[in-house]
């Protein structure tokens, strides 16, 4: 079922017949349904454009959110690899520190 337009309600002309509607009553009616169908249709239009503008902000919120994100996981990565390092090397000197101290003292 498609859509009435104000227009269409605004142009229809009913028939008349030898004992039905009071032609100024239907026109009156129609008017008041034709005020409250613009009113409606006027805030579907502001109901749809306010949803574009949300749906644009949450998609920019949710790029920005998904930057944050890789760049957090970054720099916690970065500073995970350098703790490792570190510890590695401390172990390294520690392990074999003494050997390669011994190794160095028996080649000269």
């Amino acid at each position: 079922m498609r859509a009435l337009t104000q227009r269409e309600i605004v142009d229809k002309d009913f028939k008349t017949k030898l004992r039905g509607y009071d032609s100024e009553e239907v026109d009156e009616f129609l008017d008041l349904i034709i005020q409250d169908y613009k009113s409606f249709q006027d805030e579907i239009d502001e109901l749809k454009v306010e949803v574009e503008r949300l749906v644009e902000e949450l998609d920019e919120t949710s790029k920005q959110s998904d930057y944050r994100v890789q760049s957090q996981g970054t720099n916690q990565s970065t500073v995970t690899n350098f703790d490792i390092l570190k510890r590695l090397s401390n172990l390294e000197r520690h392990v074999f520190g003494s050997k390669l101290d011994e190794e160095d003292s028996v080649e000269y």
